[in-house]
């Protein structure tokens, strides 16, 4: 059996400066690709996940409600889809695009090519999960989740994590602790 680590969204519209900043963004985007560059050997595999969104309906919002619809972000063929500069995604060996016409929280509603993230991990023997990457109270708490809800035995690297707001980050906490997802 074997580790993998999952990367969310470590996108330019999600770190300062993008339509739908978190702080701490281009923190994290750095941080992880130290944490991977110094750890050669600690993951099996590592792979990332991406918002790449063409239409996806009522997500986006001209007044959004930051709930279940924001401003447009990370629409393919613009800067703000693109993986922050500080994260080299070239250590990730697959990428998974999701919401191109859905709203998509969890990295396991993506695909690489046909290819889901479940079926990907499956096929490698992947039995655990690290999960890093933004926003912890929305795509990582989602991914993270789902990741346990497939049997991995799932951790959040909290200190590789950046969340949208205090209430939200504690409410998602609560629900790895729930879930059995470890929190590190």
């Amino acid at each position: 059996m074997s580790r993998a680590l999952i990367v969310v969204d470590v996108q330019n519209d999600f770190c300062e400066g993008g339509s739908l900043p978190v702080a701490g963004g281009a923190a994290v985007a750095a941080a992880v690709t130290e944490l991977i560059r110094a750890a050669p050997g600690r993951w099996d595999h590592v792979v990332a996940t991406r918002d790449w969104h063409i239409d996806p309906g009522l997500h986006f919002s001209a007044e959004p409600d930051f709930r279940d619809s924001w401003p447009p972000h990370c629409v393919v063929g613009t800067a703000g889809s693109g993986f922050h500069p500080d994260f080299d995604h070239t250590l990730a060996e697959a990428v998974f695009d999701k919401g191109a016409y859905e709203a998509a929280y969890s990295g396991f509603e993506g695909s690489s090519g046909e290819t889901g993230l479940t079926e990907w991990l499956r096929t490698r023997d992947v039995d655990a999960v690290d999960v890093v990457g933004i926003a912890t109270d929305h795509c990582v708490r989602a991914t993270a989740l789902d990741a346990a809800a497939e049997g991995f035995a799932t951790t959040v690297l909290i200190d590789y994590t950046a969340a949208v707001a205090e209430e939200t980050r504690a409410k998602a906490l609560e629900e790895f602790e729930q879930a059995g997802v470890a929190v590190k």
